[in-house]
Order: structure tokens, then C-alpha cells, then sequence
């Protein structure tokens, strides 16, 4: 379907099998292209519940779950959907995505009748980024960013209890407009807990040159940097940084480094030490799932086991997609129709294992917040790259796991 194409908004007719109906769950997972470190999670639940579908169904259906790659591009993504409506007749459609792939696949299953669940996206960039175009039948749950700013400055503190000034190492792309946004954003909330914010200007990616932005935070006195950079970026900056001989005593980034850094840097993983960051899902978070009772640490353990990789923060976010998913079709009046499905959402507040997941009283229509921690990726003497729980920030019954390091 081309962009310009007007989609009928009728899904269509859901299957029959030796007497039952049919129920596809579709998945768009990124398993190709720059986001398909969030694919791999999304592939590992997908695979880890199959097995068991047949007792999840609700009854006198029979549940299948089926896959599109979406290229990690909005083309990709747009022709994943339409596949899996169209031609596979998904009536739920789940997605772990980015910047320009989880938009269009919430408009395009809009568009054509199915619900989208999706996830690992601030709420904010998600409902406010569309402008004035409501989507009846999409739904999402994650942080925001004003949890991201309350988690941070919780780390700044630590840092620096005097209170210097924070350089904003922000792009002029949709993180960094959104991270400054005056009323939705991150900076906002990080002012409103006295902290004094540096922002020079946003940098176009792949940055060249960090010459501008160390020049003004030296010359502000600024002592902390918070950021969304890519992990190529945010080395190139501590590189410069060194060469300029400016040390931070902390930098804070959200994008990106919820994930090991042999997971997402290929030539250097130095841009990630001590590098304070958000934490969502880990295998100490009191969680489990709504489905069996898995808890986080089994499910961390199965990932690793089977992979042979490290466990990954979008694990419990993309196997709680499919808590999702379940547990609104079972709560359907109808779980053939994507509208019934949909009210059974707006009335869903379960325990996940991403958390709490309360569609009743979100902050908006259509939204439910995953709580935030803040952490650190550590280098052990001896030992890999680990994500130390700093501060337990709103995840309720969470306990650190170690001091931060400072510059």
C-alpha cells in the first residue's frame, strides 16, 4: 500500500478451521536494518509462547501468532502490516519499533481496521507525535519522558550534590526536539528540579564534530551531560571530549543503551563506560508474567540459555506484548472484532512482565506507563559489561545493585 493509498477500514473476515475461528496475532519484528537489536527479543517470545497457544486461546477459537519483517524502515514496516491484515486477517498487531517505523505501523493497522499494541517508545513522542490524528484502535505502553527526567536527575544528584549545570547533548532530529519540547519533553521536568540546562544547538546525525556543544558546556561550568545520542555518537563526544580536556563527572543517555554494549557498538564499546542510563526490565525486577507465572529471572535465563547471548531490556517489554495480546482477546466481548478488542483494552490493568500495565488510568487515551529505574553499564575488573540498578525510581520493590561511578 502506498503512502497516499486510502485503506478500507474493514479488517477482514477472520478464518474458520474444523469449526473454530481462527485467531492470528501479527507481529511486525525488525529483523533486518538498524533496528534489529529489537528484533531478536521480539522473535525469542514469539517463539517461547507458540508452543503453548493452544491452551491461551479463548474458547472455541484456535490461536496462531504470525511474523513480518519491517526492514527497520517505515516502507517495510507499512507493507508488514498490510501483509498481515490483508493476507494473514490479524486482528491484533504487536511491535517493539522506532522513531519512523512505530508510527506508521499504529497509523496503517488504523487505517485498515486492526489493533496495534506497541512498545519501547516514549508515550509522549507516541500520542503527541501525531498532531491531531486520534487513533481509535492503537494502544502502547512505555516510559515517558518526564520519567526519564525525573530518573536522571535522581542520578545527577548522586553525582553532584551542589547542583552544576547540565549540558544537553540533544540532536535536532525527533529525540532532541521532543527532550526539549517546553511543555511534553524532557527539559521541562529536569528545570522543575532546579537543574540549569545547557543547550547550544542540535546536531544533524551522524555528528562530524562536538566542538560547539564542549565549548559551551565549558564555558557554563557544566560538570554532568544528559543526552540521546547514538552509541557511535556519544563515543565520537567522549573522544572529543578527552581531547579537549573537558571530564564530565557523569553522562546520562537514554537512546540506545538499554542494551549491552557488545550488543550495539561494533568498533568501540568506550562510549558507553559509566555511562548512566534508564532501566525498564532486568532480571532483578520483581516481575512475571500473567500467562505462567514466569518470573524475570527465569525468563533472562532462558534467553541466555538458549541464544547463548546476554539477556536484553526489550525482552520483558516484547514478551509482555503477548500478555497483551491475550489477555484482550480472552476479555473480548468478541475477539473477532478489532472494536470489541479494543474496549477490552481500554478496561485492561494487568501484572506483566513488564510491570503494571494500567490502561484505566492512563495518562492519556490509549497509554499505560512502565516505570523507570535509573542504572549504569559498569565494567567489573575481570568480568562483561553489566547494567547496575543505581536508584529503584518508581519500580516499587526494586533494590540497587550498586554505587554509581563518577568521573
Amino acid at each position: 500500500m502506498d503512502a497516499g493509498t486510502t485503506a478500507s477500514s474493514e479488517a477482514p473476515l477472520p478464518q474458520i478451521e474444523a469449526g473454530r475461528t481462527v485467531l492470528t496475532i501479527g507481529v511486525v519484528v525488525a529483523r533486518s536494518g538498524r533496528l534489529s537489536s529489537l528484533g531478536d527479543p521480539l522473535d525469542f517470545a514469539l517463539a517461547e509462547l507458540a508452543p503453548h497457544l493452544h491452551r491461551l486461546a479463548p474458547r472455541g477459537t484456535r490461536l496462531r501468532i504470525a511474523g513480518r519483517d519491517s526492514k527497520s524502515t517505515a516502507d517495510g514496516a507499512r507493507q508488514a502490516v498490510t501483509e498481515l491484515v490483508r493476507d494473514e486477517r490479524a486482528r491484533i498487531v504487536l511491535t517493539l519499533a522506532g522513531t519512523q517505523v512505530l508510527p506508521v505501523v499504529a497509523d496503517t493497522c488504523d487505517s485498515l481496521g486492526s489493533v496495534c499494541i506497541s512498545s519501547t517508545f516514549p508515550w509522549q513522542v507516541y500520542y503527541y507525535g501525531r498532531g491531531d490524528r486520534p487513533l481509535n484502535r492503537a494502544f502502547h505502553f512505555c516510559w515517558g519522558l518526564d520519567d526519564i527526567a525525573e530518573v536522571f536527575a535522581d542520578l545527577w544528584e548522586r553525582a553532584a550534590p551542589d547542583g552544576p549545570a547540565v549540558g544537553c547533548l540533544w540532536n535536532d532530529g525527533p529525540q532532541g526536539n521532543w527532550s526539549r519540547h517546553h511543555i511534553h519533553g524532557f527539559a521541562p521536568v529536569a528545570r522543575g528540579r532546579g537543574h540549569r540546562l545547557v543547550d547550544p544547538t542540535g546536531y544533524h546525525e551522524p555528528a562530524t564534530d562536538f566542538d560547539t556543544h564542549l565549548r559551551a558546556f565549558r564555558d557554563s561550568g557544566a560538570e554532568l551531560v544528559t543526552s540521546a545520542a547514538t552509541t557511535r555518537d556519544l563515543t565520537l563526544f567522549r573522544s572529543r571530549a578527552a581531547e579537549f580536556g573537558w571530564h564530565p563527572r557523569l553522562i546520562t543517555c537514554s537512546r540506545w543503551l538499554a542494551y549491552p554494549p557488545t550488543a550495539t557498538c561494533s568498533d568501540s564499546q568506550e562510549g558507553q563506560d559509566n555511562v548512566g542510563t534508564l532501566v525498564y526490565w532486568t532480571p532483578v525486577h520483581p516481575y512475571r508474567s500473567s500467562l505462567d507465572g514466569t518470573t524475570a529471572a527465569e525468563l533472562a535465563d532462558a534467553y541466555t540459555q538458549r541464544t547463548g547471548r546476554p539477556w536484553l531490556q526489550p525482552l520483558g517489554l516484547a514478551y509482555a506484548l503477548f500478555e497483551v495480546a491475550v489477555h484482550a482477546l480472552r476479555a473480548a466481548d468478541d475477539p473477532t472484532d478489532p472494536d470489541a478488542i479494543a474496549k477490552a483494552l481500554h478496561r485492561t490493568n494487568i501484572q506483566s512482565m513488564a510491570g503494571r500495565l494500567d490502561w484505566t488510568s492512563g495518562p492519556v487515551p490509549g497509554v499505560a506507563v512502565v516505570p523507570l529505574a535509573g542504572g549504569q553499564w559498569q565494567l567489573p575488573a575481570g568480568h562483561t559489561y553489566d547494567l547496575a540498578v543505581i536508584a529503584a525510581g518508581s519500580v516499587a520493590g526494586l533494590r540497587p545493585t550498586a554505587d554509581l561511578v563518577v568521573g
